[in-house]
């Protein structure tokens, strides 16, 4: 299973790769990082918080404060399909709302170096 998601990682494929990582946490299968990868922020929250690469993308615009319109229109998904992500996103993080989803991203420092 780490081989498959080594290579979905390397090749940037997103959907393949929260599959996986989806599967690989539901078998309680730890991915490891690559030893001469430094795990960025994003990387940290998917792995913790169980979240898809796209996940922490809008969780990172939550953190921005965006609305749904505009996280849609940065990340170049319809309004429907950001509603849902951000709707998981509470979900996974156990957030009361966008609000304090967006403050944790701040938080874990998914805003550091933007």
């Amino acid at each position: 299973m780490e081989d498959a998601w080594r290579v979905c990682t390397r090749l940037g494929a997103g959907p393949l790769t929260g599959r996986v990582e989806r599967l690989a946490q539901r078998a309680r299968i730890s991915l490891g990082a690559e030893p001469a990868d430094v795990i960025a922020p994003s990387q940290s929250v998917a792995a913790d918080r169980g979240l898809t690469r796209r996940e922490v993308e809008v969780l990172t615009q939550l953190a921005r404060g965006r609305t749904d319109r505009q996280i849609a229109d940065e990340l170049f998904i319809s309004k429907k399909t950001a509603s849902v992500h951000v709707s998981n996103i509470l979900r996974k993080l156990d957030a009361a709302n966008r609000l304090e989803a967006g403050e944790i991203g701040h938080r874990v420092g998914l805003l550091e170096g933007s």
